[in-house]
C-alpha cells in the first residue's frame, strides 16, 4: 500500500499520476467496525470495477484546527497505526489531506473537483452522515450533483451496536468511563496503545487515548513476545505494572504495545468488590516465528 500525504503544492503531481479508483471517505479514527463497514463496501466496488481502493483521510483533526487549538481531540490511534489496518483491509491507496484553514474554507464543489474528480476518483463511499466542504455544508445527499453528476455514490447506512451508534465519539467515552471490555464489540478487535518504557512507568506515546485512572487486566507485546498482567493508569497518564515486566518484551527494539482486556477497579475502588478477573498464569510468554 502507498500512503501519500497532499497539500495545495503537490496537488498538480499527483493529478498528473493519479490513475482511476473507487474512494472510501472518512477521518477514519480507530477504524471501528462502522469504518470497516465503508471500507469493505467501497473495496467490494472496486473489485467489481477492477479499479484499485484508495482512502482519503484528513490531519489534524478538523475540531483541532476550526478552534484554533483550544480543542483537544484524543485521538484512538496515529496515522501509522491508520496505516496499518488500511493495508490490511486491502487498500491500495491510503490518502492523507493536510487539514488546515485553507482546506477548510474550500467550496464543496471545489473540494469535489481538487481532491476527488482531479484524483481519478470514480465511485465514492462514506458513511451517511459524511460531510466535506466549508463549514460542513456538503454532504452525501449533494455529492452527485457536486460532481457535476460524474461521480457515482455510495451511502453505508448507520452501524450500531446494541441500539447504539458506532462512532469514534462512543468509544472515547467509553475509555473516558474505563470500559474497555465493551470495545472489541465497536472496534472488531480489543483496544490497543504504544508506550515506551522509562524504567519504572510505561508512558503513553502521542495519537492514542489512555482508559480512565483504575486497575486494568491487559496484555504487553513486544517484538514476538508478550505477557499478560495487571496495570495501573494513574492521573499523570501513566501505566504503573503490577509484576516485573520480561526483558524479552523490554528490549525489543519495537513500541511496547498494551492490549486492554478488562478493567478490574475502578480508582477509589474497594478491590474485594471490584476485582472479577483472574489471569490464567501468573506469566504468559507468547512466542511467534
Amino acid at each position: 500500500m502507498e500512503t501519500i500525504y497532499l497539500n495545495p503544492e503537490n496537488l498538480p503531481y499527483r493529478k498528473l499520476k493519479a490513475k482511476q479508483s473507487v474512494m472510501a471517505l472518512g477521518f477514519f479514527d480507530g477504524i471501528h467496525n462502522g469504518h470497516r463497514k465503508v471500507i469493505q463496501t467501497a473495496l467490494e466496488i472496486a473489485k467489481k470495477k477492477n479499479l484499485p481502493l484508495t482512502v482519503m483521510s484528513f490531519f489534524p483533526h478538523p475540531k483541532t484546527v476550526l478552534s484554533n487549538g483550544k480543542t483537544k481531540v484524543d485521538y484512538l490511534m496515529p496515522l501509522s497505526d491508520k496505516a496499518k489496518l488500511f493495508c490490511e483491509l486491502g487498500v491500495d491507496i491510503f490518502y492523507i489531506v493536510e487539514f488546515d484553514r485553507e482546506f477548510a474554507s474550500l467550496l464543496p464543489e471545489k473540494f469535489v473537483a481538487k481532491y476527488l474528480l482531479d484524483l481519478g476518483v470514480v465511485h465514492v463511499v462514506a458513511g451517511f452522515d459524511y460531510t466535506y466542504g466549508f463549514r460542513g455544508e456538503g454532504n452525501m445527499d449533494r455529492l452527485k450533483r457536486d460532481s457535476g453528476e460524474i461521480l457515482e455514490i455510495t451511502k453505508v447506512n448507520k452501524v450500531e451496536c446494541g441500539g447504539v451508534k458506532i462512532s469514534s465519539t462512543c468509544i472515547r467515552k467509553k475509555l473516558s468511563k474505563g470500559n474497555v471490555e465493551d470495545l472489541p464489540a465497536f472496534l472488531g478487535r480489543s483496544y490497543e496503545v504504544g508506550c515506551e518504557w522509562n524504567g519504572s512507568a510505561l508512558r503513553i506515546r502521542p495519537y492514542y487515548t489512555l482508559p480512565a485512572p483504575g486497575r486494568y487486566a491487559v496484555t504487553l507485546s513486544g517484538g514476538c513476545h508478550s505477557q499478560e498482567m495487571d496495570v495501573v493508569v494513574t492521573s499523570e497518564n501513566e501505566l504503573i505494572p503490577l509484576l516485573s515486566i520480561s526483558e524479552l518484551v523490554l528490549n525489543s527494539d519495537t513500541t511496547v504495545l498494551v492490549t486492554w482486556h478488562q478493567r478490574i477497579i475502578e480508582a477509589g475502588k474497594d478491590s474485594k468488590t471490584e476485582h472479577n478477573w483472574v489471569h490464567p498464569s501468573k506469566f504468559s510468554f507468547v512466542w511467534s516465528g
